[in-house]
Formats: C-alpha cells, sequence, structure tokens
C-alpha cells in the first residue's frame, strides 16, 4: 500500500480552513491500494504417438478459440518438437483449460496430454 501524507499546518490555534485548537503540525494519511498482476500460465500439449492430428486440431479449435490455421500451425509444432504452446492464462482458465482438454480426450480413447506451466 502507498501511503500519501499532507501536512496540516495549525497557525494561531487554528488550522488553514480556521478549524480546531492547538498548534503544530498533523500528518493526515490516505491509503491507496496498490493491485498485483495475477501470475500467467502456459497450456501446452505434449506429443504422442497415438493421437491423430486432426483430433489434436479440433482440441485447439473447440477449446482455444484457434482457427484452421492456427490450430494446424500449432498442432505441427507439437508435432515437430514435441511440445507445443495453446495459450497464456491465469490459474484458474488455465487449470479449466487442462481439465477439459484432458477429459475430452479420455472420452475418445485418446492418450492426449496436456499440461500448465508458470510463465
Amino acid at each position: 500500500m502507498t501511503m500519501i501524507a499532507r501536512p496540516v499546518v495549525m497557525q494561531n490555534g487554528k488550522d488553514e480552513d480556521g478549524n480546531g485548537p492547538g498548534r503544530g503540525t498533523s500528518v493526515i494519511t490516505r491509503t491507496k491500494p496498490k493491485t498485483k498482476k495475477p501470475n500467467l500460465y502456459r497450456v501446452l500439449l505434449l506429443n504422442d504417438d497415438y493421437t491423430p492430428m486432426e483430433f489434436v486440431i479440433h482440441i485447439l479449435e473447440r477449446f482455444f478459440q484457434k482457427d484452421r490455421e492456427a490450430a494446424t500451425r500449432i498442432m505441427l509444432h507439437v508435432h515437430n518438437h514435441g511440445v507445443g504452446e495453446c495459450g497464456i492464462f491465469t490459474y484458474e482458465v488455465a487449470e479449466t483449460k487442462v481439465s477439459q482438454v484432458m477429459d475430452f480426450a479420455r472420452q475418445h480413447q485418446h492418450p492426449l496430454q496436456c499440461v500448465m506451466e508458470k510463465k
């Protein structure tokens, strides 16, 4: 929190507004809360030798709102490099995406792995 101090000068027993008894200086503090940006997490797909490429493209379109071209590019990156980034999200959103992808892959009997890591 940031503290902002504004001195109030008292003269002739009154402050600058003409109020109050006493002499001296008082400090009035106001706190201004500073919000911290949330940590971000990368959602990654891991390559395997069994999940069809078309299924991975479907996952990227359905759960990560990628168009066909972007989904194909990410799928090929996963295929060629073993891992590919689907998106960057806050913790709760990333966790939900990972669960959705894993559940959907299991329902369709594919061993596709989806993980998240702190950015």
